[in-house]
């Protein structure tokens, strides 16, 4: 799924409101809420949808509502166990990328546990995972996140003050969702609506 990151007077970004990627008016005002024709130092910003008409407000460069910071919505395929993280880490990423970091750290491991695995430790449930032939690209992405959120709690050479490192990491965890709930759903419901016959030689040419 793309996503274009919302900035302050860019014409064109996923809209926070509505998901959709679409065209943004932009209007800005001085601390007397008044217009001047020097918009760019105008410190009140205010951005509409041209999709949905609902209303981004910035100070300066920062988004203060919706309060989401700069991460992208949650996959709708998120147990909802771990979409609460997610949106608490959303919530702070723009005040405090390292708090954000770390949520989603909490958020894998409780996927981890989602996915059949113990939660205790997350470097174990990993390991288990793909032993039962969790592909590559999710491991290096559980990794990814598992690791930038050890160094938010723990310092390291990451630097999980910057915010475009965090921003990283919803995506991640969406490609996490994606790969783990969202495709074996589609797959599954488009192969349960095969013919039954068709079912049955697959069955036999399987060995089932």
């Amino acid at each position: 799924m793309t996503y274009i990151e919302p900035k302050a007077f860019e014409s064109k970004f996923t809209c926070p409101h509505c998901g959709a990627i679409s065209r943004q008016q932009w209007d800005a005002f001085n601390w007397n809420l008044r217009r001047s024709e020097a918009r760019a130092t105008n410190p009140l910003r205010i951005a509409t949808c041209d999709h949905c008409a609902d209303h981004s407000l910035w100070l300066n460069d920062v988004m203060i509502h919706p309060d989401k910071g700069i991460a992208p919505g949650p996959n709708p395929d998120l147990p909802d166990s771990v979409k609460s993280f997610y949106l608490e880490a959303a919530s702070i990423s723009a005040k405090s990328p390292r708090g954000a970091a770390a949520l989603l750290r909490l958020g894998i491991q409780v996927f981890c546990k989602e996915l059949g695995e113990s939660g205790d430790n997350i470097n174990d449930d990993i390991a288990n995972l793909v032993k039962k032939d969790l592909p590559k690209r999710v491991q290096q992405a559980l990794d990814i996140v598992r690791v930038t959120g050890n160094n938010a709690v723990h310092p390291g050479q990451i630097d999980v003050d910057d915010p475009t490192v965090v921003a990283k990491l919803f995506g991640l965890l969406n490609v996490i969702a994606e790969y783990m709930v969202s495709m074996p759903q589609r797959v599954d419901g488009l192969y349960s609506s095969l013919p039954q016959g068709n079912l049955d030689q697959i069955k036999k040419r399987d060995g089932g």
